[in-house]
């Protein structure tokens, strides 16, 4: 009998969930819907929906303000589509897979019971504006679909490999073990996905294939990969760290929070039971970034601008991604695959890519500019001009069909 499993993405402004077939051979599952409500911190909802030919497009819902509403309406749109014959009743989903931003110490997916809810709940004190959308959706996941098993897939799991000397803060180790203090990274998802995908594209095994990943979006992020896992990550305790984003800093001298508000410390007005922000944390990762800069979080339209802060924006977060890329590339010790690009921002932007590739020629990468304008249609593309010492490519990154596919081929997950 066919598994159906819902792979779950709630942020802080929508909630995503894309629908999977799983045969019970272990084959990769297969998409047959797509769901999305958007816009929850800026009313009014909307839902997007793609079921083959069956398409909503940015429709506007009604009574739609937490992630635990977006949850119920799409779970509601996926029953009564007559279309959608997998689904019949809430009974009919047999796992439900969560992306929860940070997993502590959690090596790999979970098993959600009540020990690991707790233990995340914990965890939200790390990362609040992170985990607490995730979590609601599954606890409104354990009421609604009991008989759905649900698993946890973090983004930090996959970073579980980075060495003590790279993940360990120099500051008192007492405290720092205490109070689960060191890097993590995140994004891991998105870089099983991309390593996989790219190790197949170049033939390779997993364990053969060393990369320099770029994850760009609104929330951004570099990843060095060595022999398939992780070595290094732009991102720290938090997300926070590393390449700035919409409305996040990045890295920046610690200091500086305490000369810009003296209110730093103290809890922020969007702090909630659940939820607790101090004020330096509301203003680093949501008023910060190229909003900050620019007042536009459009960074398509921040690389055609001619206005000067759209170019100094720009020019920030080229010269952020070549840092990180010089410097894995050295960790790498020069041995490197690739240079990829992904992400929302590394898909679509080709002017991005081609400056950061111009800055870093003298490494060995190089681009065709008329491959790089062309159109990313397949899983990975390759951009790099014929004949440079490396690899410049494209992949399209998938984190639900990671989660939905790392659940079908997991015996322990799937039965």
């Amino acid at each position: 009998m066919a598994k159906i499993i819902l792979a779950i993405n709630a942020g802080s402004s929508s909630v995503k969930i894309s629908v999977y077939r799983a045969q019970e051979t272990g084959e990769p599952p297969t998409q047959i819907a797509d769901a999305q409500i958007a816009g929850l911190t800026a009313p009014p909802a909307t839902l997007t929906y793609k079921r083959g030919s069956e398409k909503i497009i940015n429709q506007d819902v009604k009574d739609v303000k937490s992630q635990e509403d977006a949850f119920e309406n799409l779970l509601n749109h996926l029953i009564n589509d007559k279309g959608l014959t997998e689904i019949s009743d809430k009974e009919s989903i047999t796992h439900a897979c969560h992306r929860v931003v940070h997993g502590g110490d959690y090596p790999e997916a979970h098993v959600v019971d009540s020990d690991t809810y707790h233990h995340l709940e914990d965890l939200t004190d790390l990362a609040p504006l992170h985990n607490a959308s995730a979590l609601a959706i599954v606890k409104a996941c354990t009421k609604v679909l009991s008989k759905a098993k649900n698993v946890a897939y973090f983004d930090s799991s996959f970073h579980a490999t980075i060495p003590d000397a790279i993940r360990t803060y120099p500051i008192d180790p007492e405290h720092a073990k205490k109070n689960k203090l060191r890097k993590y990274g995140f994004h891991g998802i998105s870089y099983s996905f991309i390593t996989r995908a790219v190790a197949e594209y170049l033939h390779k095994d997993q364990s053969e294939t060393s990369i320099i990943a770029l994850h760009l979006g609104s929330g951004a992020s570099a990843c060095a990969i060595k022999n398939g896992k992780s070595l290094d990550n732009s991102m720290g305790l938090t997300p926070l760290a590393g390449l700035p984003g919409a409305t996040r800093s990045g890295s920046l001298d610690p200091s500086l929070i305490f000369h810009f508000t003296h209110d730093a410390g103290k809890p922020s007005p969007s702090s909630t039971k659940e939820m607790h922000i101090s004020t330096a944390e509301e203003i680093l990762n949501k008023k910060s970034g190229w909003k900050a800069l620019t007042g536009t979080t459009d960074f398509g339209k921040i690389s055609s601008s001619d206005e000067p802060q759209c170019k100094l924006a720009f020019n920030i977060f080229v010269d952020r991604i070549v840092g990180y890329v010089g410097s894995y590339y050295v960790k790498l010790e020069g041995q490197v695959d690739a240079l990829v690009f992904a992400g929302g921002i590394g898909e679509k932007g080709d002017m991005l890519r081609s400056r950061v590739i111009d800055q870093c020629r003298c490494l060995g990468f190089d681009i065709d500019d008329a491959k790089n304008r062309r159109a990313i249609e397949d899983v990975v593309q390759d951009i790099g001009k014929e004949g440079a010492k490396h690899r410049t490519l494209v992949c399209q990154t998938d984190e639900q069909f990671e989660m939905a596919r790392g659940c079908a081929a997991n015996p322990k997950l799937i039965d």
